[in-house]
C-alpha cells in the first residue's frame, strides 16, 4: 500500500512558508491506518519495552493502539499545563517557534525501557525533549518512532546517538 497517497500537503499552515503534512486522510482510511499500526507492531512486537510514550497530540494516534496491542502502559507526553499532577518539563525548539513538553513525575518506573512515538520528525526538538523527560525520570529510550520524517529539516542531527525509525520519508 502506498501510504504517501494518504498524506496531504497543506501550504502555509500553521504559518506562511510551512508545508504541513496532514495525516487526516490516513486516519480516515481504516486500511491505511491499520497498515501503519501493523508496521509498528512488526517492528516492536519482539522488543523488550516496558512502556510506550506518545507525544501530544498526533503521536497519541499511534502510541495508544501500539501500547494496547503490546500490552504495555501508555505514557502521555503533553504540552505545558495540560497534565493535572506533578510534572517534569523540558523546553525545545520547533520548526516554527518554541515549546515545552511535560510528563507526570511518576509516569515511568526507574529503569524502564520506553518507546517514544510521534507522527512526525521535523527539526527533532519535540522528540529530543521527550527523550530527555524519559531519561530525567530514570528511564532509557528504546527508540524514537514516527510515521513521517522530513529529511530536509535534518532532525536526526539533534537526535544524534539515538535510534530513530520512520515509516515515510519526505
Amino acid at each position: 500500500m502506498d501510504l504517501t497517497q494518504l498524506i496531504r500537503d497543506i501550504p502555509d499552515f500553521p504559518k506562511p512558508g510551512i508545508i504541513f503534512k496532514d495525516i487526516t486522510p490516513l486516519l480516515q482510511s481504516p486500511e491505511g491506518f491499520q497498515n501503519v499500526i501493523e508496521n509498528f507492531l512488526d517492528r516492536y512486537g519482539q522488543w523488550e519495552i516496558d512502556a510506550i510514550a506518545g507525544i501530544e497530540a498526533r503521536g497519541f494516534f499511534f502510541a495508544v493502539p501500539v501500547a494496547l496491542a503490546l500490552g504495555k502502559p501508555f505514557i502521555p507526553i503533553r504540552k505545558q499545563g495540560k497534565l493535572p499532577g506533578r510534572t517534569r518539563s523540558v523546553a525545545y525548539e520547533l520548526e516554527y517557534g518554541t515549546g515545552v513538553v511535560e510528563m507526570h513525575e511518576d509516569g515511568i518506573a526507574p529503569g524502564s525501557k520506553v518507546l517514544i512515538m510521534d507522527d512526525l520528525l521535523a527539526t527533532g526538538g519535540t522528540l529530543g525533549a521527550s527523550a530527555e523527560l524519559i531519561e530525567e525520570s530514570g528511564g532509557t529510550v528504546a527508540e524514537l518512532a514516527v510515521l513521517i520524517e522530513l529529511e530536509a529539516l535534518e532532525g536526526r542531527k539533534i537526535l544524534e546517538g539515538r535510534q530513530v525509525y520512520s515509516i515515510l520519508q519526505f
